[in-house]
């Protein structure tokens, strides 16, 4: 397990919530609508029927549910994204705004079409999702690069790769970390953006299915990309990370488990946020572990992403 973050670090962070340390962040990729239907168990494989004990629709989406975890956490943040001029995407534009999200760049296609997910969550929390991704141009001409320039750092999920491409070039350029959510993703896509990234964190489906396997040794193997930090987040198994050709570890923080819907999201949100802030890569996996374990102790996935100071208490609370 790495070691727990010490006083000083957890004053820096506590900087970015009172404006002390401004960090400003960058997310691109999907935002979805999510709808999320609540049951006893998942579904077992074959044609049923379930009974749901609740239902609710929120605002989804890897990159999406990134910068409201980073809006939460007290830093400035831009969702660039695509949807469709339609319900959905009036929807998910209202629901960033309440959230205090930049959306000057998220736009609505009049022929595009948004994404839209069917989540079901069973009594512990696990769940089962399917995903519309929605139909809108590639192109990312359209992109106001120069306000890359104002970025501490920028994150993007793989789901527009020409848009993630040409953020990450820009950054790139400009000596602005990268932090790319390696979600599921064809193979070409990783091909394309592990050149361009820093910071590569993928979950274990992903990994498994672009590396082979989700053991260290495939994860060591992405290092032919050049990342300066490749990571897979394992659930309850933690988070493992190779940087300076050494593998690292992350346990996560226990709680009770309600909801890992977005879990995921808000760790990768939480990540840039303080890499952003300037933390080194540990105490940014520290940071990042236990503000998605807090969000996990609620239902929804943006419902219960804590505010910095509350995610600072419970880390003083942990050894």
């Amino acid at each position: 397990m790495s070691p727990a973050l010490n006083i000083g670090d957890l004053s820096a962070l506590a900087d970015v919530a009172s404006g002390t340390k401004p960090v400003h962040v960058i997310c691109l990729g999907l935002s979805a609508l999510d709808q999320v239907w609540r049951v006893d168990r998942l579904f077992a494989g074959q044609s049923e029927k379930i009974k749901a004990t609740g239902y609710g629709t929120l605002g989804g989406g890897m990159a999406a549910n990134a910068a409201v975890a980073v809006a939460r956490l007290g830093a400035s943040v831009a969702f660039w994204g695509r949807a469709g001029n339609d319900a959905a995407g009036h929807e998910m534009t209202s629901a960033f705004v309440s959230e205090g999200v930049d959306v000057e760049n998220f736009r609505l296609f009049a022929d595009g079409r948004s994404s839209v997910s069917g989540i079901i969550v069973d009594s512990s929390g696990e769940r089962q999702i399917v995903n519309f991704r929605g139909l809108y141009p590639e192109a990312a001409d359209w992109l106001p690069l120069e306000a890359v320039a104002r970025a501490s750092v920028v994150l993007a999920d793989p789901r527009w790769v020409e848009g993630a491409a040409t953020l990450f070039r820009d950054a790139r350029a400009r000596g602005i970390p990268t932090v790319l959510d390696g979600d599921m993703a064809d193979a070409e896509v990783f091909e394309r953006l592990l050149p361009l990234t820093d910071h590569a964190i993928f979950s274990e489906p992903a990994l498994t299915a672009f590396a082979g396997s989700a053991d260290d040794k495939s994860l060591a193997s992405l290092a032919r990309f050049g990342c300066r930090v490749i990571a897979v987040t394992r659930g309850e198994g933690g988070v493992n990370w190779y940087e300076n050709g050494d593998l690292h570890r992350q346990d996560v923080y226990a709680v009770d488990v309600v909801d890992t819907t977005g879990a995921g999201d808000v760790f990768h949100g939480a990540y840039a946020l303080a890499i952003g802030a300037g933390l080194d890569v540990r105490d940014a996996m520290a940071f990042s572990a236990a503000t998605a374990a807090m969000k996990c102790r609620h239902a929804g996935g943006r419902n219960g992403i804590p505010i910095i100071n509350e995610c600072l208490a419970f880390m003083r609370t942990k050894p």
